[in-house]
């Protein structure tokens, strides 16, 4: 009896973080069909942050703006130092998918950066309850938290 509850629970288990998993990855994964990645991601990965910007920007003036695009964008406003800008974008995305964890994280890295501990460790909380069994945005967040000094 024993072994076929256990049995029963492991399986339980792997459906559960299988529908977690694909659930989490449909929400943050704005593929279009396209064998080619966006523009905007290479201008994201040279650092290209003006470059980002303009291309993120053209996607929401064409109605693309999903909550990954507003997220990428607010990440690209705050490496270019746009804090103001950086927070209307991760407003936008968090609207769109309240559990998107990319921009919870960056959002809380974008509190650290104006000195707002206490909102840092709101999206740590949120980010601790979308992910039940961790996540590394929960992990990066966290460790920013421990490591942030008042300027």
């Amino acid at each position: 009896m024993k072994l076929i509850i256990s049995a029963l629970l492991s399986a339980l288990l792997s459906m559960l973080l299988l529908s977690t998993s694909a659930w989490a990855a449909a929400g943050e994964d704005d593929t279009s069909g396209s064998s080619e990645p966006p523009a905007w991601k290479k201008a994201v990965a040279d650092q290209d942050w003006a470059g980002a910007i303009t291309l993120l920007e053209a996607q929401v003036a064409a109605n693309n703006g999903t909550a990954n695009v507003h997220n990428m964008l607010g990440y690209s406003y705050r490496k270019a130092g746009n804090f103001d800008k950086a927070f209307e974008h991760y407003a936008v995305a968090l609207r769109m998918n309240p559990e998107h964890r990319g921009a919870h994280e960056y959002v809380g890295q974008t509190y650290l950066a104006v000195g707002n501990l206490e909102m840092a460790k709101k999206h740590l909380d949120a980010l601790d309850r979308i992910c039940f069994f961790g996540c590394e945005e929960f992990d990066d967040l966290k460790q920013a938290i421990a490591a942030y000094r008042p300027k």
